[in-house]
C-alpha cells in the first residue's frame, strides 16, 4: 500500500493545444511504453484524441456539460451525466466535440495483452472494503473528500487529489483493504491479461 500525493502529479499541455493532461500514475513509472496509465484530462476545445496503438482506453466524465465522441466513424457516443463511462481502442480515430464548454475526464489506459482494467467512480460514505486477488494492482483516486486506508497494522490517509496504490502482484494470498471516509473515488483494478 503506497500513497501517491497530488504534488507528484504532472500537468502538461496537449500538443494540439486543446486541453491539459494531469498524469496521476503509470506502470512502470516514467516509462514511455507503459503497462497502464491513469490521468485526468481537461478538454477545452473540439478536436481529435491522440492515438495509442495496442491500448484499451476507459474515459469517465467528471465535470462539465459533456462530450460527444465519434469513434472510427460509428454512431456518436454522448456522455452528459457525471461518472458516465465509455471504452474504446487506443488506435481508433476519435474526434471529440464539447456539448457546452470545457469538461474534466478521468482516463485509464491499459496495454492490451499485458493487463486488463476495470474502472468505476463512486461515492464514499463511511466504510467499504477492497478485495484484491493475487496478481492484481489497484489505483484508488480521491476525487473529493478524504479516505483512511487500513491493511492490518498499516494505515494511510489520503486527501482529495491523492491516490492510493495497492500492489498484489507478488502476493501469495488475496488481500482485504478497509477504506473509511467521505467523498468520491475512482477505483481502477488492473488484472493480468488472459
Amino acid at each position: 500500500m503506497r500513497l501517491i500525493d497530488a504534488s507528484e502529479s504532472r500537468r502538461v499541455r496537449w500538443k494540439n493545444d486543446g486541453g491539459w493532461t494531469t498524469e496521476l500514475a503509470r506502470d512502470p513509472a516514467g516509462a514511455d511504453d507503459f503497462r497502464w496509465r491513469a490521468s485526468i484530462a481537461e478538454i477545452e476545445s473540439d478536436g481529435p484524441f491522440s492515438v495509442f496503438p495496442g491500448v484499451e482506453r476507459d474515459l469517465i466524465l467528471l465535470d462539465g456539460e459533456g462530450i460527444e465522441l465519434d469513434v472510427d466513424g460509428a454512431a456518436p457516443k454522448r456522455l452528459t451525466q457525471r461518472f458516465e463511462r465509455v471504452r474504446f481502442a487506443g488506435e481508433a480515430r476519435v474526434d471529440c466535440r464539447l456539448i457546452a464548454g470545457p469538461t474534466r475526464d478521468f482516463n485509464v489506459m491499459a496495454r492490451r495483452g499485458a493487463v486488463r482494467a476495470e474502472v468505476v467512480a463512486r461515492p464514499l460514505a463511511g466504510s467499504m472494503l477492497v478485495f484484491a486477488e493475487p496478481g492484481e494492482e489497484w489505483l484508488i483516486h480521491v476525487l473529493a473528500g478524504h479516505l483512511d486506508a487500513r491493511d492490518g497494522d498499516e494505515e494511510l490517509h489520503a486527501e482529495a487529489g491523492a491516490c492510493l496504490y495497492l500492489d498484489f502482484r507478488d502476493a501469495p494470498d488475496a488481500g482485504r483493504i478497509a477504506l473509511d471516509g467521505a467523498g468520491e473515488l475512482v477505483l481502477a483494478r488492473f488484472s493480468p491479461a488472459d
